[in-house]
C-alpha cells in the first residue's frame, strides 16, 4: 500500500509504483470514476492474470489509459471528427471505442480490431503512464458480485494474492465512464455513465 497525494502526487512515490509496473507487476490505482486494476500494456503475463482475476472472457479486452490525445493517436486511428471530439472532452470520465493500431497487442483489441481508451481527469494515473511511457491497462476494482470497490484497503484486502501494489488515493465512490464508439465517425452511445452524453444523442 503506497499512499500517493491525489491532487498533487508525489513524484518520487509515482516513480516507484512505475518501477513496479515496469518489472511485470499488477497494481490499483485511483482513476476520475473508480479504483482501476492494470499493469503495463505489453505486460501480456499481466493482463492474463488480470482476465483471471476479473474472470473475464479473453472475447471482451479491456480498455487502456493513454497520457493525451498525441499518445492516443500512437494507439489507434484518429480521424479529425475523432480528434475534435476528444479534445472538447478529455481528460475525463469518457472510454472512447476506436480502431486499434498495430503497436496494441491483440489480446486488447475486439474481433473488429477496436479498443477502448481512456484519459481520466486524475493526476495520479496520468503521472503513472507519462513516467512509464506506455499505457496502462484499466479495469474497475469490483468483486465477483460485480461491486466496485471505493476503499483501496478494501481493495488490497480482496485482491492480495494478485496485487504488487494499491496506491492509496483515498475513498472514490464509483462511478463508470461513459462509453462512445467513434468508429466509422459515426458516435454511438454504449454506456451511459459518469461523462456527459447529450452531444451524442
Amino acid at each position: 500500500m503506497l499512499r500517493i497525494n491525489p491532487q498533487n502526487p508525489q513524484d518520487r512515490l509515482l516513480r516507484q509504483v512505475v518501477q513496479v509496473l515496469a518489472d511485470g507487476g499488477i497494481i490499483a490505482y485511483p482513476t476520475d470514476t473508480c479504483y482501476g486494476i492494470g499493469c503495463d500494456l505489453f505486460n501480456k503475463g499481466g493482463i492474463e492474470k488480470i482476465y483471471q482475476l476479473k474472470r473475464r472472457s479473453l472475447s471482451k479486452p479491456f480498455s487502456f489509459i493513454c497520457a493525451d490525445l498525441k499518445n492516443i493517436s500512437e494507439y489507434a486511428r484518429v480521424s479529425n471528427y475523432a480528434y475534435k471530439t476528444m479534445k472538447r472532452l478529455l481528460p475525463g470520465p469518457y472510454t472512447f471505442i476506436l480502431e486499434g493500431s498495430r503497436l496494441v497487442p491483440k489480446i486488447m483489441l475486439t474481433r473488429r480490431k477496436t479498443a477502448g481508451i481512456r484519459v481520466p481527469n486524475h493526476a495520479i494515473c496520468l503521472g503513472l503512464v507519462k513516467l512509464l511511457g506506455h499505457p496502462i491497462i484499466s479495469t474497475s476494482a469490483s468483486r465477483t458480485d460485480g461491486l466496485v470497490m471505493s476503499d483501496p484497503y478494501e481493495i488490497a484486502d480482496y485482491f492480495k494474492p494478485y496485487l504488487d501494489l494499491v496506491v492509496d488515493g483515498g475513498v472514490i465512490m464509483p462511478e463508470p465512464s461513459s462509453v462512445i464508439s467513434l468508429i466509422d465517425d459515426v458516435p454511438e452511445i454504449i454506456r451511459v455513465g459518469k461523462g456527459e452524453v447529450s452531444a451524442f444523442e
